[in-house]
């Protein structure tokens, strides 16, 4: 489980395509305090670590996970989210990340508020029934709330921290983003149907 908040913005360092996609992540994390089989939130997806090295961990990325999120649009260079797995006693800033992303989203639109950013993103019509306004999301890792919704778009607000401290500021219109709804609304939309 994660929380959505970023701790670390990683660079991707290698790709190789052997079977499954392996990738090599830089971090700021102390690597030394990683354990083999750790669960690290890359872009919002959990991954687990295969590799361990100064500054650096490696990942395993299934077909079905780069079919289902933006993970095969990764290139070497880019900047990815990164946090890791939430331990008893830590503080729970956002909300109850899963690290199963759902689908991707794209990002449609972009307009400068003030010292802000806001974005609109159009959610699969499958998932766009659990976003509602002022309600949770996760997109590429980062807990956010939702400002507006109309039918498949949703807006969320930037403000300068969150652009600086996560990728959020590299963003631009076409970006495919991963969007992990939130657990709460998938369990009330679930009981609505059964209703």
């Amino acid at each position: 489980m994660f929380t959505g908040i970023i701790t670390d913005v990683g660079t991707i360092a290698a790709l190789q395509q052997d079977g499954d996609l392996r990738a090599r992540i830089t971090t700021g994390y102390d690597t030394t305090g990683i354990d083999m089989g750790a669960s690290i939130a890359s872009d919002g997806v959990c991954l687990t670590v295969v590799g361990l090295g100064p500054d650096w961990y490696e990942v395993q990325i299934s077909a079905e996970t780069v079919d289902k999120t933006n993970l095969g649009n990764w290139t070497q260079g880019r900047r990815v989210n990164l946090e890791r797995a939430l331990k008893v006693g830590d503080e729970l800033g956002g909300h109850i990340v899963s690290g199963h992303v759902d689908g991707v989203a794209e990002v449609v639109a972009m307009a400068e508020e003030g010292d802000s950013t806001r974005v609109t993103l159009r959610a699969p019509k499958e998932l766009a029934r659990f976003i509602a306004p002022k309600g949770s999301v996760a997109l590429n890792g980062t807990s956010l709330t939702v400002n507006e919704v109309n039918g498949c778009d949703f807006g969320i607000n930037f403000i300068p921290h969150t652009k600086e401290v996560t990728t959020w500021g590299d963003v631009q219109v076409g970006d495919r983003i991963n969007l992990e709804i939130d657990t709460l609304a998938r369990y009330v939309a679930r009981l609505a149907e059964m209703s």
